[in-house]
């Protein structure tokens, strides 16, 4: 059963886990290999994280199933089976169940727990951390685990609370008491407004065009896409991954972003325009983001290369769009193909010729308000039965931000990143001693095949917090020097990219949290570096931070 015990306000521990999604389930089975006391606060009714939360209608993997679960643990390798090549959330959160059953996590986890504020006592060495129903407790060191993509964000649009029919925020979806899923997903007769057509939106406009009476599409900024080609797992494809996992695992090791897929050596430009076509073309007709990440290694650097793979896309846009009208209109312009993270899809193009969907670009009419009965933009009313807001998040900086967090001298992190976020390694940052942000801003796990990266952040964190218990060490703080260095070298590797080109959430841009300061958040350099620079970190004593 989820622990949801009331906390008392004496409860002390050496080390308190932020989060229990599959980062925080992961750090608190291997502290139960140390002799620290430990607790994970969750602010949900049950663990998952990602997966507890988002469980609109065509919620699921963008990478492999077999590439996405964890690697550390043979017995659930042998013993789970995935149903299909790219999970949907409610097998997916049955499958992190499944985890915690086996090895028991519930047990260190209080539920209902949302953190509101954390504060260093200098004098004390010790975090206190307020619950949002008042009630404290302290440990020593802080572990954060709320993930990149865990702060809801809602549209800045007047009159929402004014609409009387259905609205619903995609990380904010009605769940299933009794199961994994969600009793929300059925639109038939129903008039729906879909605001946002992100990677969230671009899965659930798929799902709500198969049985809404109308569905209206409101469309700012359109986004490259490309084909899921999602299947079901027969029983000789499962045996086959199976006996594959030490290879897949060791391939995701070795690649850019930790996924099964990565860059051809060659350069788009070096091949023919035929040559560099058929390759587009076969990349396109595979499963995954072979077509992102394993395409031409100049695709993400070179504007002439990536120029080749826009207009490829672009066209396929054109082929899948019978009114020339709305696939213009679906064809970004703003950005390259690839310098935003890139939604895979099942037949969401086709969605467009539909008679029950129209394609509203509300750059060209923009949304004024949501009125009682529906959108009002510039050209007129919609009327509608439900509302779904497809806007995202607060991205790997918003979680953060959302927990009023001080440190040394009553400096706020929302101060200290004013001018957007500064750490080292990703993992800490100066003046806040003994606080780690795993999957937080300039982390390799940020921009990655995430279950990979976790295990490495977790394994990392792991042997910090072993150097800590067998030297005796009590205050671990990054070095100003150790973190202006790797935050310009963060900066450095995006500025190497096209990343910078695009407005998405991967440079800090939010367009409904306007005072957002912009900055690469992610880490560019790639798996195999970031795992290499915090390999010699360890190696050379922790260097770049301060241990007393």
């Amino acid at each position: 059963m989820a622990n949801t015990a009331p906390r008392a306000a004496s409860a002390q521990h050496d080390v308190i886990i932020i989060g229990a999604g599959i980062c925080g389930m992961y750090m608190s089975y291997r502290l139960r290999e140390l002799d620290l006391s430990f607790h994970v606060y969750e602010a949900g009714e049950d663990l998952g994280g990602t997966w507890f939360w988002n469980r609109y209608p065509g919620c699921r993997f963008d990478s492999e199933s077999y590439s996405y679960g964890y690697s550390v643990f043979p017995d659930v390798l042998e013993e789970w089976t995935w149903k299909e090549q790219f999970s949907p959330q409610p097998e997916t959160l049955e499958y992190l169940d499944f985890v915690a059953r086996k090895y028991d996590l519930r047990r260190d986890i209080t539920f209902n727990a949302r953190v509101k504020a954390a504060s260093y006592d200098e004098a004390a060495n010790q975090w206190e951390v307020v619950f949002e129903d008042g009630s404290r407790t302290r440990c020593t060191f802080l572990i954060s685990a709320t993930g990149p993509l865990s702060a809801p964000q809602m549209p800045a649009i007047e009159g929402i609370d004014d609409f009387a029919g259905e609205s619903y925020h995609t990380a904010l979806w009605p769940r299933d008491p009794n199961g994994f899923g969600s009793p929300v997903n059925d639109f038939t007769g129903k008039r729906v407004g879909v605001i946002g057509t992100g990677a969230t939106g671009i899965q659930v406009i798929q799902e709500v065009a198969k049985s809404a009476d109308q569905l209206y599409v409101f469309q700012r900024t359109p986004n490259w896409c490309a084909p899921l080609l999602n299947s079901k797992v027969d029983a000789a494809t499962a045996a086959k991954m199976k006996a594959d996992y030490p290879q897949i695992f060791e391939k995701c090791r070795q690649s850019f972003g930790s996924f099964i897929h990565d860059f051809d050596p060659r350069s788009a430009l070096e091949v023919s325009e035929e040559e560099r076509n058929a390759f587009f073309e076969k990349l396109y007709n595979e499963p995954g983001f072979g077509i992102w990440l394993g395409t031409f290694r100049d695709v993400l650097t070179d504007p002439k290369a990536n120029a080749t793979m826009s207009e490829f896309a672009a066209n396929k846009i054109r082929q899948r769009v019978k009114d020339p009208a709305v696939a213009e209109k679906l064809i970004p312009t703003d950005h390259g193909f690839g310098t935003r993270r890139v939604p895979l899809e099942t037949n969401y193009y086709e969605v467009y010729n539909q008679d029950n969907v129209e394609l509203v670009d509300v750059k060209a009419s923009p949304i004024q308000r949501i009125t009682r009965t529906g959108v009002q933009t510039a050209d007129g009313e919609y009327e509608l039965d439900m509302i779904i807001y497809a806007t995202g998040f607060d991205a790997v900086t918003g979680a953060l931000h959302r927990i009023d967090i001080t440190g040394v001298g009553g400096l706020k992190l929302r101060d200290k990143w004013r001018d957007g976020p500064r750490t080292y390694l990703g993992m800490q940052i100066a003046g806040f001693p003994n606080l780690f942000t795993l999957v937080g801003p300039h982390n390799g796990a940020a921009f990655c095949n995430i279950p990979r990266c976790i295990e490495q952040n977790v394994d990392w964190m792991f042997g910090l917090m072993k150097h800590v218990q067998d030297a005796h060490v009590h205050r671990v703080e990054a070095k100003v020097d150790a973190e202006d260095r790797w935050t310009e070298h963060v900066n450095e590797t995006a500025a190497a990219t096209l990343f910078p080109t695009a407005r998405s959430w991967i440079m800090g841009v939010n367009e409904n949290v306007p005072d957002k300061v912009t900055g690469f958040v992610a880490y560019a350099g790639g798996f195999p570096t970031y795992r290499a620079k915090c390999d010699e970190v360890a190696s050379h004593d922790y260097e770049g931070f301060t241990m007393q």
